[in-house]
Protein backbone atom coordinates (compact mmCIF):
# COMPACT_ATOMS: atom_id res chain seq x y z
CA UNK A 1 0.00 0.00 0.00
CA UNK A 2 1.50 3.49 -0.89
CA UNK A 3 1.29 6.47 1.73
CA UNK A 4 0.88 10.11 0.93
CA UNK A 5 1.21 10.92 4.40
CA UNK A 6 3.26 8.84 7.11
CA UNK A 7 4.22 9.65 10.71
CA UNK A 8 6.22 7.99 13.45
CA UNK A 9 6.62 9.54 17.13
CA UNK A 10 5.72 13.18 15.86
CA UNK A 11 6.94 15.37 18.77
CA UNK A 12 6.82 19.57 19.52
CA UNK A 13 7.01 20.86 23.10
CA UNK A 14 6.19 24.55 23.88
CA UNK A 15 7.95 24.64 27.44
CA UNK A 16 6.63 21.99 29.63
CA UNK A 17 3.14 21.68 27.54
CA UNK A 18 3.60 18.76 25.08
CA UNK A 19 1.47 19.81 22.09
CA UNK A 20 2.03 16.46 20.39
CA UNK A 21 3.58 13.33 22.38
CA UNK A 22 4.78 10.79 19.96
CA UNK A 23 1.73 10.71 17.30
CA UNK A 24 1.69 8.38 14.23
CA UNK A 25 0.12 8.86 11.50
CA UNK A 26 -0.39 7.27 7.66
CA UNK A 27 -2.91 7.87 5.00
CA UNK A 28 -3.39 6.18 2.37
CA UNK A 29 -3.04 7.82 -1.01
CA UNK A 30 -6.56 8.84 -2.30
CA UNK A 31 -7.96 8.50 1.33
CA UNK A 32 -9.55 11.31 3.76
CA UNK A 33 -8.05 11.33 7.49
CA UNK A 34 -9.98 12.83 9.97
CA UNK A 35 -8.44 13.61 12.88
CA UNK A 36 -10.64 14.38 16.21
CA UNK A 37 -10.03 16.57 18.96
CA UNK A 38 -11.08 19.11 20.96
CA UNK A 39 -8.96 22.36 20.97
CA UNK A 40 -5.45 22.10 22.08
CA UNK A 41 -5.32 18.48 21.68
CA UNK A 42 -2.52 19.25 18.78
CA UNK A 43 -4.46 18.91 15.60
CA UNK A 44 -3.58 22.22 13.96
CA UNK A 45 0.30 21.61 15.50
CA UNK A 46 0.35 18.36 13.57
CA UNK A 47 -1.20 19.60 10.64
CA UNK A 48 1.60 22.64 10.76
CA UNK A 49 4.62 19.97 10.81
CA UNK A 50 3.05 17.88 8.08
CA UNK A 51 2.33 21.32 5.77
CA UNK A 52 6.43 22.04 6.45
CA UNK A 53 4.95 25.23 9.05
CA UNK A 54 6.56 23.90 11.85
CA UNK A 55 9.57 22.08 12.59
CA UNK A 56 8.85 18.79 15.33
CA UNK A 57 11.08 18.43 17.94
CA UNK A 58 11.55 14.97 17.55
CA UNK A 59 9.85 12.38 15.06
CA UNK A 60 9.67 11.94 11.63
CA UNK A 61 6.97 12.39 8.87
CA UNK A 62 6.58 12.38 5.45
CA UNK A 63 4.38 13.59 2.44
CA UNK A 64 4.26 12.11 -0.72
CA UNK A 65 7.83 10.08 0.15
CA UNK A 66 9.50 13.16 0.82
CA UNK A 67 10.84 14.07 4.35
CA UNK A 68 8.72 17.17 5.84
CA UNK A 69 12.07 18.66 7.56
CA UNK A 70 14.68 17.82 4.83
CA UNK A 71 12.71 17.76 1.50
CA UNK A 72 10.26 20.89 2.62
CA UNK A 73 10.21 22.43 -1.00
CA UNK A 74 9.54 18.94 -2.33
CA UNK A 75 6.96 18.65 -0.26
CA UNK A 76 5.51 22.38 -1.03
CA UNK A 77 4.72 21.40 -4.20
CA UNK A 78 2.80 18.52 -3.73
CA UNK A 79 0.08 20.07 -1.27
CA UNK A 80 -2.24 22.45 -0.21
CA UNK A 81 -3.80 23.87 2.66
CA UNK A 82 -6.66 25.49 3.98
CA UNK A 83 -6.58 27.08 7.91
CA UNK A 84 -9.07 27.71 10.20
CA UNK A 85 -10.03 30.89 8.97
CA UNK A 86 -10.38 32.04 5.62
CA UNK A 87 -7.00 33.90 4.07
CA UNK A 88 -8.39 35.81 1.13
CA UNK A 89 -7.34 38.97 0.10
CA UNK A 90 -11.04 40.92 1.04
CA UNK A 91 -9.88 44.15 -1.05
CA UNK A 92 -9.56 41.78 -3.96
CA UNK A 93 -12.12 40.31 -6.16
CA UNK A 94 -12.32 36.31 -6.23
CA UNK A 95 -11.00 36.49 -9.40
CA UNK A 96 -8.07 38.73 -8.22
CA UNK A 97 -7.13 36.20 -4.98
CA UNK A 98 -7.19 33.69 -7.11
CA UNK A 99 -4.75 34.44 -10.23
CA UNK A 100 -2.71 35.74 -7.75
CA UNK A 101 -2.01 32.40 -5.93
CA UNK A 102 -1.17 31.19 -9.43
CA UNK A 103 1.03 34.14 -10.22
CA UNK A 104 2.76 33.37 -7.32
CA UNK A 105 3.10 29.31 -8.11
CA UNK A 106 4.86 30.62 -11.75
CA UNK A 107 2.03 30.48 -13.85
CA UNK A 108 1.72 32.60 -16.59
CA UNK A 109 -0.98 35.15 -16.47
CA UNK A 110 -3.07 32.82 -18.75
CA UNK A 111 -2.98 29.91 -16.98
CA UNK A 112 -3.58 31.61 -14.16
CA UNK A 113 -6.95 33.07 -15.25
CA UNK A 114 -8.04 30.11 -16.39
CA UNK A 115 -7.75 28.17 -13.37
CA UNK A 116 -9.48 30.68 -11.50
CA UNK A 117 -12.49 30.61 -13.70
CA UNK A 118 -12.16 26.50 -13.77
CA UNK A 119 -12.44 27.03 -9.64
CA UNK A 120 -14.95 29.54 -9.98
CA UNK A 121 -17.64 27.23 -11.58
CA UNK A 122 -16.46 24.19 -9.33
CA UNK A 123 -17.27 26.12 -6.20
CA UNK A 124 -20.44 27.84 -7.74
CA UNK A 125 -18.59 31.66 -7.42
CA UNK A 126 -18.54 32.36 -11.01
CA UNK A 127 -21.38 34.65 -10.39
CA UNK A 128 -19.55 36.48 -7.21
CA UNK A 129 -15.61 36.57 -9.25
CA UNK A 130 -16.23 40.27 -10.10
CA UNK A 131 -17.01 41.09 -6.54
CA UNK A 132 -14.72 42.18 -3.62
CA UNK A 133 -14.50 39.71 -1.68
CA UNK A 134 -15.69 41.71 1.28
CA UNK A 135 -18.87 40.91 -0.05
CA UNK A 136 -18.97 37.77 0.35
CA UNK A 137 -20.84 35.46 3.02
CA UNK A 138 -18.73 33.20 5.27
CA UNK A 139 -19.31 30.26 3.58
CA UNK A 140 -18.50 31.40 -0.17
CA UNK A 141 -14.96 32.87 1.85
CA UNK A 142 -14.44 29.27 2.83
CA UNK A 143 -15.25 28.16 -0.53
CA UNK A 144 -13.11 30.26 -2.46
CA UNK A 145 -10.15 29.83 0.37
CA UNK A 146 -10.77 26.01 -0.51
CA UNK A 147 -10.61 27.20 -4.04
CA UNK A 148 -6.84 29.01 -3.60
CA UNK A 149 -5.39 26.23 -2.05
CA UNK A 150 -6.05 24.12 -5.73
CA UNK A 151 -5.11 25.98 -7.79
CA UNK A 152 -1.44 24.52 -8.01
CA UNK A 153 -3.40 20.90 -8.91
CA UNK A 154 -1.94 19.78 -5.05
CA UNK A 155 -2.02 15.34 -4.42
CA UNK A 156 -2.52 16.46 -0.85
CA UNK A 157 -4.86 18.70 0.78
CA UNK A 158 -4.49 19.32 4.81
CA UNK A 159 -8.04 21.23 6.06
CA UNK A 160 -7.43 22.62 9.29
CA UNK A 161 -11.01 22.82 10.96
CA UNK A 162 -12.67 24.67 7.58
CA UNK A 163 -16.28 24.38 8.93
CA UNK A 164 -15.29 26.54 11.61
CA UNK A 165 -17.88 29.02 12.35
CA UNK A 166 -19.93 28.41 9.39
CA UNK A 167 -23.97 28.20 9.50
CA UNK A 168 -25.19 24.14 8.73
CA UNK A 169 -26.09 24.93 5.30
CA UNK A 170 -22.68 26.44 4.31
CA UNK A 171 -21.12 23.82 6.16
CA UNK A 172 -22.75 21.53 4.29
CA UNK A 173 -22.34 22.86 1.12
CA UNK A 174 -18.56 22.73 2.19
CA UNK A 175 -18.67 18.70 2.63
CA UNK A 176 -19.99 18.25 -0.71
CA UNK A 177 -17.15 20.23 -2.11
CA UNK A 178 -14.47 17.98 0.23
CA UNK A 179 -16.62 15.15 -1.36
CA UNK A 180 -15.94 15.91 -4.64
CA UNK A 181 -11.77 16.17 -4.08
CA UNK A 182 -12.40 12.69 -2.76
CA UNK A 183 -13.43 11.22 -5.87
CA UNK A 184 -10.38 13.23 -7.84
CA UNK A 185 -8.24 10.54 -5.82
CA UNK A 186 -6.80 13.52 -3.62
CA UNK A 187 -5.62 12.92 -0.45
CA UNK A 188 -7.28 14.75 2.34
CA UNK A 189 -6.08 15.78 6.07
CA UNK A 190 -9.46 16.78 7.78
CA UNK A 191 -9.22 17.67 11.02
CA UNK A 192 -12.94 18.50 13.16
CA UNK A 193 -14.25 19.03 16.19
CA UNK A 194 -17.55 18.20 14.97
CA UNK A 195 -17.85 14.75 14.77
CA UNK A 196 -20.59 14.60 12.37
CA UNK A 197 -18.46 15.86 9.83
CA UNK A 198 -15.55 13.33 10.61
CA UNK A 199 -18.57 10.85 10.24
CA UNK A 200 -19.86 12.11 6.97
CA UNK A 201 -16.56 12.24 5.43
CA UNK A 202 -13.60 10.19 6.95
CA UNK A 203 -12.55 7.24 5.91
CA UNK A 204 -10.52 6.95 8.77
CA UNK A 205 -10.41 8.41 11.76
CA UNK A 206 -7.85 9.05 14.41
CA UNK A 207 -8.90 11.05 18.31
CA UNK A 208 -6.20 13.14 19.28
CA UNK A 209 -6.24 14.22 23.24
CA UNK A 210 -3.20 16.00 24.90
CA UNK A 211 -1.29 15.60 22.44
CA UNK A 212 -1.68 11.73 21.73
CA UNK A 213 -2.99 9.08 19.53
CA UNK A 214 -6.09 7.66 21.37
CA UNK A 215 -7.84 5.51 18.70
CA UNK A 216 -7.71 4.96 15.24
CA UNK A 217 -10.46 2.96 12.54
CA UNK A 218 -13.11 3.48 10.92
CA UNK A 219 -16.39 4.96 12.23
CA UNK A 220 -17.85 1.61 13.05
CA UNK A 221 -15.51 0.11 14.28
CA UNK A 222 -15.32 3.24 16.71
CA UNK A 223 -18.44 3.12 17.14
CA UNK A 224 -17.61 -0.57 17.93
CA UNK A 225 -15.77 0.27 21.18
CA UNK A 226 -18.56 1.58 23.05
CA UNK A 227 -21.11 -1.45 22.96
CA UNK A 228 -21.82 -1.07 19.33
CA UNK A 229 -25.62 -0.14 20.46
CA UNK A 230 -27.45 2.80 22.61
CA UNK A 231 -30.56 1.74 23.64
CA UNK A 232 -33.04 4.72 24.16
CA UNK A 233 -36.07 4.60 26.28
CA UNK A 234 -38.33 7.10 27.34
CA UNK A 235 -41.12 6.43 29.60
CA UNK A 236 -44.86 8.08 28.77
CA UNK A 237 -44.42 9.36 32.12
CA UNK A 238 -41.45 11.04 33.92
CA UNK A 239 -42.24 9.79 36.97
CA UNK A 240 -41.12 6.67 35.80
CA UNK A 241 -37.80 7.25 34.97
CA UNK A 242 -35.98 6.18 37.95
CA UNK A 243 -37.63 3.01 37.71
CA UNK A 244 -36.30 2.81 34.03
CA UNK A 245 -33.26 2.91 34.63
CA UNK A 246 -33.35 0.40 37.92
CA UNK A 247 -34.71 -1.71 35.39
CA UNK A 248 -32.01 -1.03 32.38
CA UNK A 249 -29.21 -1.41 34.87
CA UNK A 250 -30.46 -4.34 37.01
CA UNK A 251 -30.48 -6.09 33.38
CA UNK A 252 -27.32 -4.91 31.59
CA UNK A 253 -25.57 -5.01 34.54
CA UNK A 254 -24.79 -0.97 34.44
CA UNK A 255 -24.93 2.35 35.43
CA UNK A 256 -27.19 4.25 32.31
CA UNK A 257 -27.38 7.78 31.91
CA UNK A 258 -30.81 9.88 32.30
CA UNK A 259 -30.76 13.17 30.84
CA UNK A 260 -33.93 15.43 28.64
CA UNK A 261 -36.51 12.47 30.06
CA UNK A 262 -34.31 9.70 28.53
CA UNK A 263 -32.93 6.71 29.79
CA UNK A 264 -29.53 5.85 27.40
CA UNK A 265 -27.25 2.89 27.97
CA UNK A 266 -25.04 1.19 25.50
CA UNK A 267 -25.87 -2.27 24.76
CA UNK A 268 -23.75 -5.20 23.37
CA UNK A 269 -25.91 -7.93 23.15
CA UNK A 270 -29.39 -6.63 21.58
CA UNK A 271 -30.92 -9.86 22.53
CA UNK A 272 -31.40 -8.07 26.25
CA UNK A 273 -33.87 -5.48 24.97
CA UNK A 274 -37.07 -8.04 24.77
CA UNK A 275 -36.28 -8.62 28.63
CA UNK A 276 -36.12 -4.93 29.50
CA UNK A 277 -39.44 -4.44 27.83
CA UNK A 278 -40.73 -7.56 29.22
CA UNK A 279 -39.80 -6.23 33.21
CA UNK A 280 -41.10 -2.84 32.30
CA UNK A 281 -44.43 -4.23 31.12
CA UNK A 282 -44.93 -6.48 34.58
CA UNK A 283 -43.89 -3.06 36.33
CA UNK A 284 -46.78 -1.40 34.45
CA UNK A 285 -44.28 1.34 33.11
CA UNK A 286 -45.32 2.55 29.30
CA UNK A 287 -42.60 3.17 26.94
CA UNK A 288 -43.36 6.46 25.13
CA UNK A 289 -40.44 5.56 23.09
CA UNK A 290 -37.93 2.61 22.67
CA UNK A 291 -35.42 2.41 20.76
CA UNK A 292 -31.43 0.90 19.66
CA UNK A 293 -28.89 2.42 17.13
CA UNK A 294 -25.27 2.90 16.89
CA UNK A 295 -23.38 4.72 18.83
CA UNK A 296 -22.04 8.01 17.31
CA UNK A 297 -19.20 9.56 17.80
CA UNK A 298 -20.10 11.72 20.05
CA UNK A 299 -20.07 8.94 22.70
CA UNK A 300 -17.39 7.11 21.44
CA UNK A 301 -15.31 10.31 21.95
CA UNK A 302 -16.76 10.56 25.69
CA UNK A 303 -15.70 7.49 26.40
CA UNK A 304 -12.09 7.27 25.02
CA UNK A 305 -11.56 10.67 27.00
CA UNK A 306 -14.27 11.19 29.65
CA UNK A 307 -15.28 14.70 27.74
CA UNK A 308 -16.75 16.28 24.79
CA UNK A 309 -15.25 16.78 21.92
CA UNK A 310 -15.99 20.23 22.04
CA UNK A 311 -13.95 21.98 24.58
CA UNK A 312 -11.78 25.36 24.95
CA UNK A 313 -7.86 25.26 24.21
CA UNK A 314 -5.85 25.50 27.50
CA UNK A 315 -4.02 28.19 27.62
CA UNK A 316 -0.78 26.95 27.16
CA UNK A 317 -1.61 25.42 24.04
CA UNK A 318 -2.29 28.32 21.89
CA UNK A 319 -0.26 26.58 19.17
CA UNK A 320 -1.64 22.96 19.37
Amino acid sequence: MRYAIQAQGLAKHYGETRALDGVDLEVPQGRLLGVLGPNGAGKTTAVRILATLLRPDGGRAQVGGFDVVKQAHQVRSLIGLTGQYAAVDETLTGVENLVMIGRLLDMTRADARRRAAELLERFDLTDAGGRATKTYSGGMRRRLDLAASLIGRPQVLFLDEPTTGLDPRSRTELWGVVRGLQNDGVTVLLTTQYLEEADQLADDIVVFDHGKVIAAGTSDELKATTGGQVLEVRPAETAHLDLVARVVGDILDLAPTVSGGVVRAGVRDPAVVPAIVRRLDDLGVIAAELSLRKSSLDEVFLALTGHAAEEKAQPAEVAA
